[in-house]
Formats: structure tokens, sequence, C-alpha cells
């Protein structure tokens, strides 16, 4: 187990602004960073993180927490892996103590499959240093030291089971092995799957080892030239881009995407200083890839081979990137060529040079590859017809204004005319998606789980109060409490006095008073943890007290202090003033949020003891109506305080 030193020490070090910003993009917006969510696929960026408070916040999941939560929810980690991995960021010694740590299976499994892809990447790499003549090749490539050290390339010895016979000895479990797909299992015989192949690592978006691409050397044998691992628990290649890791702080920073189709590309524009630049692996463009991109920046250049295959792969990858809003253009290559030997014969300033000119966008592209239109009137309807319905799937209505108005320049076609079959086409498709959804409702009728009614009164109330704990907790105002007695005549008068306190200390006795307990299990858990922290401590430290809770309370706490204004009660807040002169404005909230909710309880309770007894005894009368008049007490102090 991790000792708790190590722990300590990784939070005060780790920066969630820091860690964040190796997956997603963000943006200054003020006092806090702004990004597109990382969970769902949205358009408009609500991903906040505050640096202030060490928390995040995502509006379109509801998810949120500190930076473990984010690892753990983000890369699929378990506490003791995001600590390592933030420990390893900041170069922290992680110290261990004897204590057990108990995991699930699943997760166990997760991270062996990891483990031995660490192991295969050490192993493949360590021979490329022993074997001359792999070295060299690689060299031919116009590979440096440095590129194959950054890449992690290896090699995998062209043996049966070189491989696997030095994992074993290691004592790594055959099924794990043969999971990972490094070793395969033949009639009660183990062989490596990547034989005599140059081992690139695929490597998830913080650099853990998820799978393998392997390519040949010897083009002489009749096998494919390059294969990948298999799918498993933690390699998914339609969620995958190779070089992801290794060029995501330079699209970032480039604000652009170069997307091409094999390793070699990748590897070979970095050699040469374009590190921007993520593949497919050989595997047609995907939703989920391109969602990956979308984190990282909204401008994606294809930079394909000019044969036939990479034209029509291109051709499906545009109306994919175009759906998800990116800005997209595509780059042919001559014939022959593609972005690894262009860049190797033409070297980094030429290279940038072509892409900056042959760059196409929709329409330009499209045209410049159906040239035959010109002769051919049906062509050219046709043609027409395919650039609007790509145009049609443009989220953004200016953009494809922009787009059919170019389309009507370059094709010398009346605008009208054009907006007009535009129209017919985005009717079609509304009536299609209407028919569609009219099928899926005939066909099965799902009831969906019951969710936790978040609307509810004492839910509000409860969160009301947490809210006021967190923010002004430890605040010292004056409250006004009332007291209501009967006179002589037997009328109800008041009395008022004003009572110095904490603001904790007010909503604890008050609470206290009438053994109220919170409905809600994490607000439950965070007020009593609150409470602790004021009365030992007189203060909180947010970043400790946010790590010390379960991720479901502390998603609360982050949606609580993340401009979260939808449970406020009042708009004081929003005011720029300080508590120190809003005190009876705070006093009043505090007041009124705890007398609607002890009235709330009771008023439950009433009903509780009346549904629960079967007969009306004298002692469930005297509880009900003690109850009754404790309700209309609290009701005579809400009517004061309001």
């Amino acid at each position: 187990m991790i000792s708790k030193e190590t722990i300590d020490k990784v939070f005060e070090f780790a920066r969630v602004e820091e860690v964040i910003s190796d997956f997603i993009a963000l943006k200054k917006t003020g006092a806090n960073f702004k990004g597109l969510s990382p969970f769902t696929n949205e358009k408009t960026p609500s991903f906040i993180v505050s640096p202030s408070k060490q928390i995040w916040k995502d509006f379109s999941s509801g998810k949120g927490g500190n930076v473990i939560a984010f690892l753990m929810e983000h890369e699929q980690f378990n506490y003791p892996e995001s600590i390592r991995y933030l420990a390893n960021k900041y170069n922290i010694e992680i110290i261990e103590t004897n204590d057990k740590y108990e995991n699930s299976e699943e997760r166990n499994k997760r991270e062996s499959l990891f483990i031995i892809n660490s192991f295969a990447q050490e192993y493949f790499q360590n021979v490329v240093l022993e074997e001359v003549d792999v070295k060299n090749y690689l060299k031919e490539r116009g590979l440096s030291d440095s590129t194959i050290v950054n890449f992690n390339i290896g090699f995998s010895p062209d043996k049966k089971n070189s491989f696997y016979t030095n994992a074993s000895e290691k004592g790594f479990s055959i099924d794990y092995l043969i999971e990972t797909g490094l070793v395969i299992s033949n009639e009660n015989n183990y062989i490596d799957r990547f034989r005599g192949r140059i081992m690139f690592p695929i490597k998830s978006i913080s650099g853990r080892v998820i799978g393998f691409g392997g390519r040949i050397i010897d083009s002489n044998k009749k096998i494919a030239k390059y294969i990948n691992s298999p799918e498993s628990k933690i390699y998914n290649k339609s969620k995958t881009l190779y070089g992801i890791y290794e060029s995501k702080q330079f699209i970032v920073k480039n604000d652009v995407c170069f997307l091409v189709e094999g390793y070699m590309d990748v590897v070979q524009l970095h050699e040469h200083g374009i590190k921007n630049v993520l593949a497919t692996s050989g595997t047609s463009l995907t939703k989920d890839q391109i969602i990956l991109i979308k984190r990282l920046t909204s401008n994606i250049i294809i930079l394909f081979d000019g044969d036939q295959a990479g034209l029509s792969a291109s051709m499906r990858s545009i109306d994919m990137i175009l759906e998800e809003g990116l800005n997209v253009k595509i780059c042919q290559f001559p014939d022959g060529e593609d972005p690894d030997s262009f860049v190797k014969k033409y070297k980094h300033d030429k290279m940038i040079e072509y892409i900056d000119e042959e760059s196409k966008d929709l329409i330009d592209f499209i045209i410049s590859v159906n040239n035959e239109f010109e002769k051919d009137e049906d062509k050219k309807v046709d043609l027409i017809k395919s650039i609007l319905k790509s145009i049609s799937l443009i989220p953004d209505l200016l953009k494809q204004e922009v787009y059919i108005k170019k389309l009507s320049s370059v094709l010398s076609i009346e605008e009208s005319s054009l907006f007009r079959s535009f129209s017919n086409i985005k009717v079609g498709k509304k009536l299609q998606k209407s028919k569609s959804r009219q099928y899926s409702k005939n066909i099965v009728k799902i009831e969906s789980p019951k969710k936790e009614d978040k609307s509810g009164y004492i839910y509000q109330l409860e969160r009301q109060i947490i809210s006021i704990l967190l923010k002004y907790g430890v605040e010292e105002i004056v409250f006004e409490d009332i007291f209501l007695n009967k006179n002589e005549k037997g009328d109800i008068v008041e009395s008022r006095k004003e009572i110095r306190s904490k603001v904790y200390e007010k909503i604890y006795l008050d609470l206290q008073q009438d053994e109220i307990e919170f409905t809600h299990g994490p607000f439950k858990e965070i007020y009593n943890k609150l409470i602790n922290s004021f009365h030992n401590q007189n203060l909180i430290s947010i970043d400790s007290f946010i790590n010390d809770l379960e991720p479901n309370s502390s998603k609360i706490v982050s949606d609580i202090l993340i401009n979260d204004e939808k449970y406020q009660l009042h708009d004081w807040e929003k005011k720029n003033i300080y508590v120190k002169k809003i005190g009876s404005e705070l006093s009043q909230l505090v007041n009124e949020t705890i007398l609607n909710m002890r009235r709330y309880l009771i008023d439950k309770k009433i009903h509780e003891l009346q549904d629960n007894s079967n007969n009306e005894t004298n002692k469930v009368l005297e509880e009900v109506m003690s109850y009754y008049r404790l309700k209309k007490l609290l009701s005579a102090k809400l009517n004061r305080v309001v």
C-alpha cells in the first residue's frame, strides 16, 4: 500500500490544471480554465477547471472532483494507479507500506495487462539496442536515436517464442500474455505473435502502453505488412489514435491536427520536427477517434496518399469530421508519395509549404477529384447534391451558409437554387430521423430506472446547508434568534435576542435540537465530515477535504464550489459584496433554511406516526400533538424571519 506520506506529497505538488491539460485543451477564462468535455460529445465547452480550488466540474456529464477523480473517470485508474501516475509525473518517490490493498478482480486484470505491455515494450526496445541489423534498418529509414527512444520503437526477434520464454521466466500469467495478444496458443504450444517485426507501442493519451503494431522487415515474406494487437480490456482500436501521447501538446499548441494513416508517417514527421500529427493505424476513421481529436483542437488536415484507396478513405472521413463540428481540410500527395516518403525527400520547410498550399476545404477538394462533371451535366447535378449533403451535416448554420455561397460562386449556380435544394435535403433528413425514432418507439418500451429526485424540496434544503457550510462555515456573524412565549392572556408573543456565533456552530446546534439527520447519504457524509473538521481544526482545506470523500460526495462538493447556482435560495451571493457586509442576509439565509428543514422533517414525522399507528394510543396522540405544537412554533418563527 502507498504510504500516507507519499499521498500527501502527491496532493501537495499535483496541479489539477496541469494534469488535465495533458488530456484536453484548456483555455483561460477569468480565474478558471474551460474546455470541451472528455466524457460527452458536446459542441460548447462546459468543462471547468478551478486552479484556486484545485477541482474540476463537467457540466455536460455531471461529473466532477479533484485531480484523482479525473484520472479515475478519464483513464479508468483506481486510486493507487492515480497516485502512482501523479507521483511519476511530478518525480515523487513512492514509499510503500506492508499493508495489502484490496482491489476488484476487474481492476487487477486491467493492471496486469498494462504491466505485461510495459514489460514487452522494454523487452522489444532492448532487442533493438542489441540487434545491429535492426538498428541499421531504422537508421536507413531516416530515424534518429532520439526518435526511436521517444516512441519506444523495438523489435520482436524472428524466433518462435523468444518473448514468451522471457516473459514466462519472469512469472507472467500465460492467460494474460494471450489476452494482450503478444502470445498465441497453438495446440498447446505458445508462440510469439509479432515474430520478426519492428514494434510500435500504441499508447493511451496518458502514456500507458495499451497495444502494439508490428511491421515486417523482410518484404519478401508473403505475410501482412502490418499487424496490430487484438482488442482487449485495455485496447480498443476504434477509440485509439497512434501518437496521441507524443503529439497531444503540439496539437494544442499549433491548434491543428495532421491526420495520417500509418505508424511510420507519424514517426517520420516527428523526426523532421512536425509533431502535431496522429495516425488511424490503417483503420477507417471512427467517431470516437474524431472526438478524441476534438478535445485537443477543432482543426484537422487529412494527409493522404495519392492512390484511390487513400481517396476513398478521405471521402468517408470528411463527412464524419464535419458532423462533429470540426473544420477539415484535405491535402493529397502526388502519386507514389505518402507523408513518410515526402518529408524524407523534401524535409520540414517544403513539407509545411506543401501542406499550406495544397490543403483544400470540402468544396475545393471534392471538385478537384471530380473534374469529369464539366463534360456531363448529370454528373454535375450529382456532384452538387453530394456536396450539399455534406454541408447539411455541419451543425453551424453560419458555416453552412458560407459553404453554400462558395459553392454558388465556384460552380456559377444561383444561390437561391442551391438553398432550395439544400432545404429539401434537410427536410428529407428530418423526416427520416422522425420515422427512425417512431420505429424505435414501436419496437419496445423500456422503462428507465428511477433516478433520485434532485428537485425535491428536502434535497434542495440539505444541499443548501452543505453549500453554506462549505462557503461560510467558519465565518462569525450575528444571528437574531426569536423566542416565542405565551403572555398572561395566553397570546403568543415574541422576544428577540442577538447571538454572535460561527455559522457552522449555529447550524449544528439548531439541527441537534431536533436530532435531525440528513436523508441523502452523500450529504450526510459531507455534513458530518465538515462539522468534525470545524470542531477539531476550526477550518478546512478544500483540497484535503475533497480528497477524503467518496467519489460521489466529492462530485457534489465540486458541483457546489464551481459555478453552481441551481440550488441557490437567494441571489445575494451573486452581488460583489463581502460576507462582513451582508451578515444580516447570511443570518437570514441560515435561519430560513434551517427552519424550513426542521418544519419539513417534523411534518414528515407526524405523517409517519399517524400512518404507522394501528390504534391511536394516548402515547402516540401525545407525541403527534407535541410535534404539531413544534411545527406551529417553527412556522411562526419562519414567518417572522421572512
